[in-house]
C-alpha cells in the first residue's frame, strides 16, 4: 500500500499546490477563471483527442474493458439516485449532487495512468474517457436539465470534452494519421493539461456547503469512493479482464469527482456550494482510499 501512495503522491502534491498557491499567494479569481478555461476548452480536448487517435483499438482488445466501466458507471449513477426515495432531498439537490456519485475527475485519471502503467495506460484510460465522457455528461445534464432552463442539446453539443473524444474516435474509425507537427503540438498541450489542470483542481477546494444535508453528501461520497469501485472490481474479476485492463477500470472508478461538476452545476442555475464541498471531500478522502483500491488491484492482478 505505501509503494501505490507514493505514485499518487506527486499528483496530490500538484492539487495541495494549487490549494497553496490560491489561498495564499494572491492569486486574482479572474486567473483562475481563466487557467481552469484554458485547460478544460484547450489543453485537456487536445490530450484526449490526441490519445484516441493515436492508439489502435479493438472491440474484440478493449471490449471488455469498455462493458466494465459502462457498466460500473450505469450501476453508480443508479446508486447515486437511489438517495431519492430513501432519503427524500430536494429535487434540486439531488439533480445537482448526484453526478458526484459518477463522474470523475479525468485529470488525476490520466496522470495516474501514467505513473501506474505508462503509455499504454494512458491509451486506455483516454479510451474509457471516450465512451464514458458522454455518457456521464449525458445522464448529469439530462436530469439537471428537468429543473433547469437551460436545454439538453445545446448542454451537450458545447461541452468541449464530449467534442474532443467524439472527434478522436471518429479520426481513429477513419484511420486518421496526423502530421507530425500537428501531433507533436498536441501532445505539448495534453502534457501541459495534467499539471496545469491538477493545479486547478487544488485551487477550486472549498469546504461550503458542507453544514448542508450531510446525510446526503456522505451518500453520494460513499457510492463514488467505494461502491463505484467495489463494483468494477467485481465485474473485472467476472469477465475476467487482463492485469492492466483491470487495474485501469479499477482506477477509473475509484477517482474521486470531477472539478468541472461544479462548473455544470453552476451553469444550469444550481447551487454550487454542496457540489463544491463534495468535490473537495472526495478528493481529500480519495489520498485514502485510492492506494487501498490499488493496492487490491496489486494482490489480485499482479
Amino acid at each position: 500500500m505505501l509503494a501505490n501512495a507514493a505514485l499518487i503522491l506527486p499528483d496530490f502534491a500538484l492539487i495541495a499546490l494549487g490549494f497553496v498557491l490560491f489561498h495564499r499567494f494572491g492569486y486574482e479569481r479572474g486567473f483562475w477563471v481563466a487557467l481552469e478555461r484554458l485547460v478544460y476548452y484547450v489543453l485537456f480536448p487536445a490530450l484526449l483527442f490526441n490519445a484516441i487517435v493515436a492508439t489502435r483499438y479493438t472491440f474484440a482488445a478493449d471490449g471488455g474493458l469498455l462493458l466494465v466501466a459502462v457498466a460500473s458507471l450505469l450501476a453508480a449513477a443508479a446508486l447515486g439516485f437511489l438517495a431519492a426515495p430513501v432519503l427524500r432531498p430536494p429535487a434540486a439537490l439531488l439533480a445537482s449532487g448526484a453526478q458526484t456519485s459518477y463522474r470523475y475527475n479525468s485529470y488525476l485519471g490520466l496522470a495516474l495512468a501514467q505513473s501506474l502503467a505508462g503509455g499504454p495506460g494512458v491509451a486506455q484510460i483516454a479510451l474509457v474517457f471516450a465512451v464514458c465522457i458522454p455518457l456521464a455528461n449525458l445522464i448529469a445534464v439530462s436530469t439537471m436539465a428537468q429543473h433547469s432552463r437551460a436545454g439538453l442539446a445545446r448542454e451537450l453539443l458545447r461541452n468541449p470534452l464530449i467534442i474532443s473524444t467524439v472527434g478522436g474516435l471518429a479520426g481513429n474509425a477513419l484511420g486518421l494519421q496526423l502530421p507530425q507537427f500537428a501531433a507533436q503540438a498536441l501532445g505539448r498541450l495534453g502534457q501541459a493539461s495534467l499539471a496545469l489542470g491538477l493545479i486547478c483542481v487544488g485551487a477550486g477546494l472549498s469546504l461550503a456547503g458542507a453544514a448542508t444535508h450531510r446525510a446526503l453528501l456522505g451518500w453520494f461520497s460513499a457510492v463514488k469512493l467505494l461502491l463505484f469501485p467495489a463494483v468494477a472490481l467485481a465485474l473485472a474479476l467476472a469477465v475476467g479482464l487482463p492485469a492492466e485492463q483491470a487495474t485501469i477500470a479499477l482506477l477509473f472508478a475509484a477517482l474521486p469527482t470531477a472539478t468541472s461538476a461544479y462548473v455544470l452545476a453552476t451553469r444550469m442555475g444550481f447551487d454550487g456550494a454542496p457540489v463544491s464541498f463534495l468535490i473537495t471531500a472526495q478528493t481529500a478522502a480519495s489520498m485514502l482510499t485510492l492506494p487501498i483500491w490499488m493496492a487490491v488491484a496489486s494482490g489480485l492482478f499482479a
